[in-house]
């Protein structure tokens, strides 16, 4: 039995094989795009989550600190009024602060606006005076170690203290409580500047020795620049003095401001009208307070203490 005999058919030259290039010639090309995060995702649940995170725990230690209050003196011959009671008798003052019935009868808002037009003046000269002093001191050793110990003494006498002296010398109850302002909100502001001066690091003393800045230069570019979180630390301190020492100037002076409110309201013995008031003083102290380090935040860029 013979094996058939297989003759060999010649390959064709031409491939079946696409030649480079050709598969690309005339194919559409398919740009995949990465996955773009929702705006909810990447934003706006981080953003509720920030809120809530803030908020709540502060919302429910108010709720728990009414609740004792009104368990704790609602009661016949209590000697606070309770929550409920509050609201009852001081419910024009919450819901209407801006109303006008005459002269001295007037909302709340009114009275706030009175007060804070004082502070702006007093802690406005205080800021621009303190940092300036403070500035100039910081630069001398000498002048710190002097003069420190005077500014630490002053700072500690209360805002009352300074209004005899402040009505025998401007025989006016404006101006009064203006000065009073200035002279307790100041301390922090020279004490903290000059610090901050002091503690300028000495290379960038050096690079202003070689850029051969002037004084004025040096002051605007240098120094307060990296004094900054220091003044507005001094800032934050005096503006929440400068909010005490009105409240207790008015008390004395008169006129329609939130101090004279609370005491005008102890003498006619409006109790309730008095925690209202307290509630807007609290309130307007807190928003003050994040007004000065929020504009420190943003100048320092969030070197500042918060």
């Amino acid at each position: 039995m013979s094996t058939p005999a297989f003759k060999s058919r010649p390959v064709a030259a031409t491939s079946a094989l696409p030649a480079p290039g050709a598969a690309q010639k005339g194919a559409a090309v398919i740009a995949f795009t990465p996955p773009r995060k929702d705006f909810w995702q990447s934003r706006g649940a981080p953003l509720l989550r920030s809120v809530v995170s803030n908020t709540f725990p502060p919302f429910i230690t108010l709720i728990i600190l009414l609740v004792i209050w009104q368990i704790g003196f609602d009661r016949p011959g209590a000697t606070l009024p309770a929550p409920t009671v509050v609201w009852k008798e001081a419910k024009d003052l919450i819901v209407n602060p801006f109303f006008v019935a005459g002269p001295q009868d007037i909302g709340l808002g009114w009275r706030v606006l009175t007060s804070l037009q004082r502070v702006a003046v007093g802690f406005g000269l205080a800021a621009f005076v303190g940092v300036i002093v403070g500035a100039i001191i910081g630069q001398s050793v000498w002048a710190m170690r002097g003069l420190d110990p005077i500014f630490q003494v002053l700072r500690t006498v209360p805002p009352l203290a300074w209004l005899p002296i402040s009505l025998a010398a401007f025989r006016d109850s404006k101006p009064s409580a203006i000065f009073v302002i200035f002279i307790t909100a100041i301390w922090p502001v020279i004490i903290n500047t000059a610090v901050g001066i002091r503690n300028i690091p000495q290379d960038y003393r050096n690079v202003a020795r070689v850029l051969r800045l002037n004084q004025i230069e040096f002051f605007f570019k240098v120094m307060i620049p990296s004094a900054a979180p220091y003044i507005f630390t001094g800032l934050r301190i005096g503006v929440g003095l400068s909010w005490l020492a009105i409240v207790a100037a008015e008390m004395l002076t008169g006129g329609v401001g939130i101090g004279f409110f609370i005491w005008d309201a102890w003498n006619s013995s409006r109790l309730p009208d008095i925690v209202v008031a307290l509630i807007y003083i609290g309130v307007v102290g807190f928003v003050l307070d994040k007004l000065v380090a929020g504009l420190g935040n943003f100048i320092t860029r969030g070197t500042a203490a918060n």
